[in-house]
């Protein structure tokens, strides 16, 4: 185990409480409420498996494993150490896209893309707990997303595995823009390498005259004869789906299916109470008692009205599947995704698992020298910058050159923002010495798209400050005035300065509230209506969620310094839930 894997490992959870009192037999969307997109799946035995894309977050592909599909447990990362994955000078949304679990003969595989890195690879584990291989790169491969399928019909004369992605048009002339094909090529399972010639199964989408986009997030399983090939389509905003065809051959032809797409909500009513969008990129999961299932991503706005802004990202939605005439049908015409359905499974709700869904409270308390499998870093940690104080129960976090406007690993260790109301808060202990040291919460949405909370210094004055990034540049370090634009500040009485601080962003929907203390419980506003549409994904662009992130900096600068974090907490109370 590497130095810095060795760190990627559960957390001692103080506190951990559902606030929403589900009702038996019923669970809530999301059952991954936060940044979980893409989601795959696989069944072991009684076991689901399912991974998410994690772009430039560190480490890469959570694996979280359920006994019921509802309640999920973030068992392992499979790209936990730095030779697995480089992230190096990459942007928030590039990195790992779209990665793709299965199991078949005691191995569990997982297949994926660097995006601007090394391209398509695969990994494998004889445990979902890990170790991991290191990447199999797939040099053949000219596209995103693959899957495999392992096709055991003809178990007689072994097994055949393939693996199916999306690529470009045709001899690489697209006849629009967004014009893309879904391939396949046989796969060795065991070099993990391709095999034969590549095939087209689907070219442009459902119906090539119609000039469909963005064919892309395959996946084959078998059924009653048929191989079945599902596919998202429409690009990832409000027009996204979910579409199916068929054929008897592995091959093709594959025949589309004439009521797709067999999921989305681009055809709903913008101004709906509680609206899911974006919904699309499925998998399916057939389960012990020959029901079917589909995971897919979807998006919670909070402004439907205004174009459907959400700063949550997207994230990992749960519904059945119904077949009608043979074809999988997950919602039809104007069919809305629900909140709440029938449990898949009957199964006694572990303590032991974080919570994903719904509204809950989550405290850390930093005592152990273990951080939560949940915490994130921005790209590949390449040095532990990090330490416990274990008498203390103190995140120590060192200040360094690297900022989170930069494309390098910062001292940065980020939360999801789970909900659409919520708020983090943590205290921390801290004495600048200059002005270009800063330590502090940040909520942050890419390298141009954060505000930052933090203490520091202003003509050699403890002082609090609010920062709101500049959007006109990314560079390597940054100095404090191409970055950031100050917002609002407080001067520190001696008092204050020594005395611990206490730090909270708060998210209504739109508007974010930045908020301290030094005083439990007893919160002063520093700035209140913050723009939040600043962060959300329709203004920032790329494919993430927002992060609350423990962060500290000396923006360019050498710097010794350090900062102390006792706690930090976040509580999510989400107006749906309340209904």
């Amino acid at each position: 185990m590497s130095r810095i894997s060795q760190f990627i490992v559960p957390l001692f959870l103080l506190l951990s409480v559902s606030l929403l009192g589900q009702k038996k037999n019923i669970f809530s969307n999301p059952v991954l409420s936060g940044f979980y997109p893409d989601p795959s799946i696989c069944r072991v035995g009684a076991g689901y498996y399912l991974v998410n894309s994690t772009f430039s977050y560190y480490p890469g592909i959570p694996v979280f494993y359920s006994k019921d599909l509802v309640h999920w447990k973030h068992i392992s990362d499979v790209m936990n150490r730095p030779e697995q994955l480089n992230l190096d000078s990459l942007g928030v949304s590039r990195g790992i896209f779209a990665p793709a679990i299965r199991f078949y003969n005691g191995i569990f595989y997982v297949t994926c893309t660097l995006v601007d890195g090394g391209g398509n690879f695969a990994v494998t584990s004889k445990s979902p707990e890990g170790p991991w291989s290191n990447p199999v790169w797939i040099p053949q491969i000219d596209g995103i997303d693959p899957s495999l399928f392992f096709d055991t019909t003809y178990s007689d004369k072994g097994v055949k595995a393939y693996i199916v992605y999306n690529s470009v048009a045709p001899d690489n002339k697209p006849l629009y823009e967004g014009h893309r094909t879904i391939r396949i090529y046989e796969f060795d399972p065991d070099s993990l390498k391709v095999v034969g010639k590549e095939h087209i199964l689907v070219n442009g989408g459902t119906d090539l005259s119609k000039k469909p986009v963005w064919i892309e997030g395959p996946h084959i399983f078998k059924k009653g004869g048929f191989y079945y090939l599902i596919a998202a389509q429409g690009g990832t905003e409000e027009n996204h789906s979910e579409v199916v065809f068929r054929s008897s051959n592995i091959f093709g032809p594959y025949k589309s299916y004439k009521n797709n797409p067999i999921l989305t909500q681009r055809n709903l009513d913008p101004d709906r109470e509680f609206p899911i969008t974006c919904t699309g990129h499925a998998d399916f999961i057939q389960t012990e008692n020959d029901k079917w299932w589909a995971v897919f991503l979807g998006c919670r706005p909070y402004r439907p009205f205004n174009g459907g802004y959400f700063n949550t990202g997207r994230e990992t939605f749960l519904t059945p599947v119904t077949w009608k005439n043979g074809w999988p049908v997950i919602t039809s015409g104007k069919e809305k995704i629900k909140y709440y359905y029938p449990v898949p499974i009957n199964s006694s709700d572990d303590s032991s698992f974080t919570p994903y869904s719904s509204n809950f409270i989550l405290k850390y308390n930093f005592n152990d020298d273990q951080l939560n499998n949940d915490w994130c870093f921005l790209r590949t940690p390449r040095q532990k910058w990090y330490s416990f104080k274990k008498k203390k129960g103190y995140l120590t976090i060192q200040l360094r050159p690297e900022t989170c406007a930069g494309k390098m690993n910062p001292s940065f260790l980020g939360h999801r923002q789970q909900h659409l109301n919520c708020s983090a808060s943590a205290s921390l202990s801290f004495s600048p010495e200059a002005d270009n040291e800063k330590a502090g919460l940040l909520i942050f949405q890419n390298e141009n798209h954060f505000y930052f909370l933090c203490k520091s210094l202003e003509n050699n004055k403890p002082v609090l400050q609010l920062y709101k990034s500049k959007t006109s540049r990314i560079l390597k370090t940054p100095v404090i005035s191409d970055a950031m634009e100050l917002l609002a500040s407080k001067q520190l009485t001696d008092i204050e300065n020594n005395k611990e601080l206490y730090l909270q962003i708060q998210a209504v929907g739109n508007e974010y509230s930045f908020k301290y203390s030094f005083d439990p419980g007893i919160w002063q506003m520093l700035k209140d209506s913050v723009n939040a549409e600043f962060l959300s994904t329709k203004v920032a662009g790329g494919f993430v969620g927002c992060m609350f992130a423990l962060y500290a900096t000396s923006s360019g600068k050498p710097s010794a310094n350090t900062a102390d974090y006792d706690w930090f907490k976040y509580k999510g109370d989400d107006w749906v839930y309340k209904k």
